[in-house]
């Protein structure tokens, strides 16, 4: 697994506007799954809608910011890396709190829902930062 993790690193650090793609496209998915499923079904998963749009908004900023930088990718993609991964990392930190603030409100299905999402975000931020942090093979 390790050397699984370490080869992803790699292959991003050589094709790394691929991971902006990749980000993008997974802040869109958290934008569409909150916005259609958690805010339409708030009984079910317990989270009130008002954070949820908030989440909604910022999630649909970051696939913007990840997707520009996909297109008009840059020398300083390093840098850009390491903001998105900090953004994502603060993001996490939001979903924490609202999960602690929401405690007794959210029900099982809104817990697996919301570590599930913290799990993907959190690797994604780390194979981001790492990536950012690799050595440059020929620049």
């Amino acid at each position: 697994m390790k050397n699984r993790f370490k080869s992803l690193i790699e292959t991003f650090a050589i094709h790394p506007q691929k991971l902006f793609l990749v980000d993008g496209l997974g802040a869109l998915l958290t934008a569409f799954l909150t916005f259609v499923l958690l805010i339409r079904y708030t009984a079910f998963f317990g989270m009130p809608q008002q954070p949820l749009y908030i989440l909604t908004i910022i999630a649909v900023l970051f696939a913007i910011y990840s997707i520009a930088n996909y297109y008009f990718f840059s020398k300083r993609w390093r840098l850009f890396l390491k903001l998105i991964a900090i953004a994502n990392l603060l993001y996490g930190c939001a979903t924490i709190i609202l999960l602690i603030f929401f405690y007794s409100r959210i029900s099982i299905f809104g817990w697996i829902y919301f570590l599930v999402e913290l799990l993907v975000i959190g690797s994604l931020a780390t194979i981001e930062l790492m990536t950012a942090s690799h050595p440059p093979a020929s620049e």
